[in-house]
């Protein structure tokens, strides 16, 4: 009942030819230092095993415009398609792994993973992240800062993709300390 959570895109993969996109909601941040992270996969997914042996995956955080191939690539198998040609998307080489980016991705997240934890029905891959891009088209102009939001990242729950709602505050608003008003006064003279 831990809701919502990300749809991301991972792909995976060490040539063109055997390159693969497998959707996962489970998924997350686990450290700060190193930075890291996980997914959580079936065994019997195609990609279970590509990254089981290649021991690396980037994690393509995925939008409104790519919904449509998010859910197509989760419900597809690699071993019967080819999913970039499929869904009309662009493997990009990656900086520091072989898997490629999703070039169509506002963030991709390069990771080599650094355990695999048998937990029943899934194993998770533990990574350490070694990389991150962004899209340009999403940096405001003016601070630098990158505007997730103006994606339209889309989440997962109970079933359903649905794109996040209104911005309510940033981490720390409910103890930030209100900035006090100085009036100046002019004085007059005569």
């Amino acid at each position: 009942m831990v809701y919502p959570i990300p749809a991301v895109m991972v792909s995976c993969g060490t040539q063109e030819e055997g390159y693969n996109i497998v959707t996962v909601a489970w998924t997350g941040i686990i450290n700060s230092n190193p930075p890291m992270c996980y997914i959580s996969l079936r065994k019997s997914r195609h990609s279970h095993g590509i990254i089981k042996n290649n021991g690396d995956f980037v994690i393509n955080l995925t939008t409104r415009k790519l919904a449509f191939a998010t859910d197509w690539c989760g419900v597809k198998s690699g071993r019967d398609f080819d999913k970039f040609k499929e869904m009309n998307l662009h493997p990009t080489k990656a900086d520091k792994i072989k898997a490629p980016l999703i070039a169509e991705s506002p963030v991709n997240i390069e990771c080599v993973v650094t355990e695999i934890k048998e937990l029943g029905s899934h194993d998770m891959f533990l990574a350490e992240i070694v990389a991150v891009h962004g899209d340009s088209q999403y940096l405001d102009a003016e601070t630098g800062a990158f505007d997730l939001a103006k994606a339209e990242p889309i989440a997962y729950a109970h079933g359903k993709y649905y794109t996040l709602g209104d911005y309510i505050g940033k981490f720390g608003f409910s103890v930030q300390k209100k900035k006090k008003v100085q009036s100046q006064k002019r004085s007059r003279k005569p």
